[in-house]
């Protein structure tokens, strides 16, 4: 399953036409580098992310070049796809309006966002209490992923 994909956004009537193609990914880049780092990564998949560990690269870098701008679910584990379909979920999650509401108040769109991780670590915390609410069951409207797999 493709949960996103950078030419979704760059090819957009409204993608800001003074941006490179790989703004349309940094929201998504922030999101994979997260999950990765957060132990949803598919191991198998992702069997060195040392350029995530180390900052040698930024989130949205490593998801247009290692993931070819394209978020799929081979990339995480079971959890990390329990999770990415409630929360990531462009028309029913609220990670777009967590992205954009942390990082993109002072900018002309959230494609506007820097590919940093300053914006990383401003991110994070709201990402982190988002998984805990997911696991206790605590995110509005939702069910935690283990109950995909019934009660």
């Amino acid at each position: 399953m493709k949960y996103e994909d950078v030419s979704w956004h760059s090819g957009a009537e409204n993608f800001p036409k003074e941006l490179p193609a790989e703004a349309g990914g940094t929201h998504t880049g922030m999101f994979v580098a997260w999950a990765l780092l957060s132990g949803l990564g598919n191991p198998e998949f992702f069997e060195e992310i040392g350029a995530l560990k180390t900052r040698s690269t930024t989130p949205g870098r490593f998801f247009y070049d290692r993931c070819d701008g394209k978020f799929v679910d081979e990339e995480l584990n079971d959890e990390g796809n329990a999770f990415t379909l409630v929360y990531f979920d462009a028309e029913n999650g609220r990670y777009l309006h967590d992205y954009a509401e942390v990082l993109s108040q002072e900018l002309e769109t959230a494609y506007h966002v820097a590919d940093t991780w300053a914006n990383f670590d401003r991110l994070k915390p709201l990402l982190d209490r988002r998984l805990a609410e997911w696991r206790s069951g605590a995110l509005p409207g939702k069910k935690p992923w283990w109950k995909f797999w019934g009660d």
